[in-house]
């Protein structure tokens, strides 16, 4: 049996700065490697000797490469900000177009959809669900601009991407439709 506290793992070796192919072309093949017997996983559990990792990381070889990585990694998030600007930029620079329904035809179509998703009332219509449901509807005929969202990945922006996009798109009802500018309100305050 290894003593666990004088291995690391791939994990433990990515927290002090090692890429992938830092471990491939610096460290080779691991000093351990099986299954963990403390949990059911198809990946083979890959084990380093701490003494290896620490002597290598003294070495010229791994000074350079972890040099050369930082750099990488910083032109790498350089480019996610770039992209990144130039969603929030095309968010805001984008012109919305909602659609403009007489009142009865825009209650009846919100009414559809809130049908077609299932949604079933046992009878009348609550006090402001149609207003509810016709800013859901409105909302719904929209999603084709979330095309704009399209090029973040992860986490890089896109949440607040998410959020300056929805802001828009609620703003834009509220403007067309007055009547249904509370809900839009509501709905911007809560970014649902």
């Amino acid at each position: 049996m290894t003593d666990r506290t004088t291995f690391l793992t791939l994990a433990g070796l990515r927290e002090r700065g090692w890429s992938d192919a830092m471990v491939r072309d610096l460290l080779g093949a691991p000093d351990v490697q099986g299954r963990d017997p403390r949990r059911w996983s198809i990946a083979p559990v890959r084990l380093y000797r701490l003494a290896r990792v620490e002597a290598v990381e003294r070495t010229p070889e791994f000074t350079r490469c972890a040099a050369s990585s930082g750099r990488r990694s910083s032109a790498a998030e350089a480019g996610a900000e770039a992209r990144r600007q130039a969603v929030l930029a095309a968010i805001r620079a984008e012109p919305i177009e909602v659609p403009r329904l007489p009142a009865a035809e825009l209650e009846r179509r919100a009414v559809r959809h809130r049908h077609l998703l299932g949604a079933r009332s046992p009878g009348g219509v609550a006090a402001g669900a149609l207003v509810r449901w016709q800013v859901s509807y409105l909302r719904h005929a929209l999603s084709r601009y979330e095309t704009l969202l399209d090029g973040l990945y992860g986490s890089t922006g896109r949440a607040e991407a998410e959020r300056l996009l929805s802001r828009r798109l609620y703003e834009a009802i509220a403007a067309a439709y007055p009547v249904l500018a509370k809900e839009c309100g509501r709905r911007i305050g809560t970014d649902r």
